[in-house]
């Protein structure tokens, strides 16, 4: 089997390529940095430019799975062109993966899965989703999972297996939210965010990246929640982080109208409540390695060496 992966070198894709390769299959992978283009026996690189549909046709030799995790980073500020270019660089992929497959062919191919998120789910403290929900969430957010979605689907066209994995929040040390969470807790200015209540449906990086191998393993059909099974506040969260740090926690929550001044329009990614189920990925027979934060955050941080890294970490960037 060789897989063929875009956005691999982005936090997700490198813990996906480490699990692949640890089943010695190899990957091929798309990248829009051609200094990015590496050739090892068991990593090809290839170039694309999806702004402009281009795409080097090469990449789908011997590829019978392909996962897709391509687009910008919606941890940035919500200008109008940003904003533009988080949605038009999904779109932009997807048109252009799908031009490249018709182009070579698709009859090698038996999986495609993309990332998706959570983030299509209503903004709730009482509710608790299933892949069922019908509703989408009145944000920006919401309208880009969805936009993205629809052409998601259009790979239905294709005689080969489609899903898509709903991504909640990723906790992993090497990037992602998670660092943003820990710094003012390291620094003894840590706090919850507003009251505090919002639910936050996370889940370990190794776990997600298993979740991916495992859909195009099982040829997964659908869609599937990418979280663990028992998400938790944004107090508990903080809680916990502060625990595994040995930080105290001594500050008020942080009013959502500070956060709005300092992130704009971004800082809803902070308020934000969607408590969001796992059952439909585990009746696939999917096993989570991480089933609570607490395990989550002790297998990420809790040892001397872990705990002197991450403050190094922040101590050689910020101070």
């Amino acid at each position: 089997m060789k897989v063929l992966i875009t956005g691999a070198t982005g936090l997700v894709g490198k813990a996906i390529v480490r699990e692949l390769h640890k089943k010695d299959i190899h990957v091929n992978y798309l990248t829009t940095s051609k200094s990015k283009v590496v050739t090892k026996d068991n990593f090809q690189g290839f170039y694309w430019n999806p702004s402009k549909a281009e795409i080097d046709l090469n990449c789908f030799e011997n590829v019978s799975k392909i996962i897709n995790l391509a687009g910008a980073s919606i941890s940035k500020r919500w200008t109008t062109s940003y904003k533009a270019k988080v949605l038009d660089s999904r779109i932009d992929s997807l048109q252009t993966l799908k031009k490249g497959i018709e182009s070579y062919g698709a009859d090698k191919i038996t999986s495609f899965v993309s990332a998706s998120a959570i983030g299509i789910y209503p903004n709730s403290i009482s509710s608790f989703y299933t892949e069922e929900e019908k509703q989408i969430d009145d944000s920006f957010l919401g309208e880009v999972v969805e936009a993205w979605e629809k052409e998601i689907d259009t790979f239905n066209q294709f005689n080969f297996n489609v899903a898509k994995i709903r991504i909640g929040l990723v906790l992993s040390k090497e990037g992602g939210a998670l660092p943003q969470m820990t710094r003012p807790i390291k620094n003894y200015v840590g706090a919850a965010f507003g009251s505090g209540e919002q639910w936050q449906s996370w889940i370990h990086v190794n776990d997600l990246a298993r979740m991916f191998v495992f859909a195009i393993s099982e040829k997964l059909n659908g869609v599937y929640n990418g979280v663990a099974p028992n998400p938790v506040t944004n107090a508990k969260l903080t809680k916990e982080i502060s625990k595994v740090l040995e930080r105290p926690l001594f500050l008020p929550n942080v009013p959502e109208f500070v956060m709005k001044a300092i992130l704009g329009e971004m800082s809803y990614l902070l308020f934000a409540s969607q408590r969001v189920s796992s059952k439909q990925i585990e009746t696939e027979g999917f096993k989570f390695n991480y089933t609570t934060v607490c395990l989550a955050l002790k297998s990420i941080y809790d040892s001397k060496s872990s705990k002197e890294e991450a403050i190094s970490s922040y101590t050689k960037e910020y101070i």
